[in-house]
């Protein structure tokens, strides 16, 4: 089985609380990714939209784009909205032979929000969830049909967070509607990491390689600290330096044939944490647990 390695740029650059961001240009970035050994990145705020501008940085650096955050606005929305505001990002991605564009869904979310507890995050009835799921499918057809899929972001803080949630959604959605899986996240909101994977393996088309600081999570105060809070404290770091068993993870994945991209995402503080040190350590854990799972890494 073939994978690649890559890593997002929010190690180095947070988009949603600017304090925790290193002062690297994109270039820098691109070159201490590199230098880590990962051949893809996600893309960011620093990111030119592009592409005969984005192109030649990233050949100059050996990097390829491999997703990129999308913030969507379809459960409170309209598709035909929705498909105006992705278009720039769609066309850029097609440009640079992205495998997909990470939709995340920020109607009602405080993930960016460092006033608004844990415990205040937006619920759905599964009512809602029905309807929700309806047009995510619709507009994951389009995508796929416009020729860049979307990979459906579960994600602290947000609508879709708990194991629970993305049961409902995965319930309510059809086949086109992929899945990216976040262990850290997973993790995070309470859930079974190998369990998601067994009840969704056929959905996932993209993963993130976020781990955790169990000690950090399990001493937050959910009603009265936010996603940021935890973020601030530490809870989440790259594999081989925080608590959850990538090597059972991946072979999980391995198990049931998931091939493609596994990107190292760990918002934390650049000062505490150095990003090129972390990303090496990242990506030095990759290699030990893809080769554990039988996995043969590609450039």
């Amino acid at each position: 089985m073939k994978a690649k390695l890559g890593i997002a740029p929010i190690a180095w650059w947070n988009d949603d609380l600017a304090e925790l961001s290193d002062d690297v240009s994109l270039e820098e970035c691109l070159r201490q990714a590199g230098e880590a050994g990962f051949t893809g990145m996600e893309t960011g705020r620093r990111f030119p939209m592009d592409p005969a501008v984005l192109g030649p940085i990233l050949k100059a650096h050996g990097i390829s784009v491999c997703g990129g955050w999308f913030s969507g606005l379809l459960l409170d929305g309209d598709i035909e909205t929705e498909k105006a505001r992705i278009a720039a990002q769609m066309q850029l991605f097609k440009a640079m032979n992205a495998p997909c564009i990470v939709y995340g869904e920020t109607a009602g979310t405080i993930q960016g929000d460092r006033s608004a507890p844990l415990a205040t995050k937006r619920k759905l009835s599964e009512d809602e969830v029905r309807a929700y799921g309806a047009k995510m499918t619709a507009f994951a057809e389009w995508c796929a049909g416009e020729g860049m899929p979307i990979a459906y972001h579960h994600h602290m803080a947000a609508p879709i967070e708990t194991e629970e949630e993305l049961d409902l959604l995965m319930r309510h959605s059809g086949p086109a509607l992929r899945l990216l899986y976040d262990a850290g996240h997973m993790a995070f909101a309470g859930g079974d990491v190998l369990r998601v994977i067994e009840k969704h393996h056929a959905r996932i088309s993209h993963v993130h390689t976020k781990d955790i600081r169990q000690a950090v999570v399990d001493g937050l105060d959910r009603t009265r600290e936010s996603f940021l809070d935890a973020v601030v404290k530490g809870a989440f770091t790259v594999p081989g330096d925080g608590s959850l068993d990538f090597v059972a993870i991946v072979q999980r994945l391995a198990s049931y044939g998931y091939e493609g991209w596994f990107v190292v995402e760990a918002e934390q503080d650049p000062v505490k944490s150095p990003p090129l040190e972390m990303a090496k350590i990242g990506h030095r854990e990759l290699l030990r647990v893809m080769a554990a799972a039988g996995y043969t890494v590609e450039n």
